[in-house]
């Protein structure tokens, strides 16, 4: 039987490799712009912006959990650099990754007023 393939901390199948849209569409039967439509016109998000929201959610996840360095949390959410991080976090919450630490150690949302939605 085959391997199910290598795991997350909370059972998800975790990436190995990056899957190109391409192949994404391959797999589907159709056509990159027509999976792209598809998706967005089922999340609301294009496939790239659905991709960064799940990295930055991922990289929150592990500022609020871990005592991890900044550039590790980036490289294990995906989001490559500490720059990186610090761009779309303060973006998506108006705060930097320390600072979001700090507030999400203090017992109360980490950034007040915010939400999943992402932003545009």
């Amino acid at each position: 039987m085959p391997s199910a393939g290598p795991r997350s901390s909370d059972g998800a199948p975790r990436r190995t490799r990056a899957l190109p849209l391409g192949e994404l569409a391959a797999h589907a039967h159709t056509s990159v712009r027509t999976l792209t439509r598809r998706f967005q016109a089922e999340t609301g998000l294009t496939p790239l912006r659905w991709l960064l929201e799940q990295r930055v959610d991922r990289a929150r996840e592990l500022l609020e959990v871990t005592d991890l360095p900044v550039d590790r949390v980036a490289e294990r959410s995906g989001l490559g650099s500490a720059d990186s991080l610090r761009h779309h976090l303060l973006r998506r919450v108006g705060l930097t990754p320390r600072a979001y630490r700090e507030r999400a150690r203090q017992g109360g949302s980490a950034a007040p007023g915010t939400s999943t939605t992402p932003v545009r």
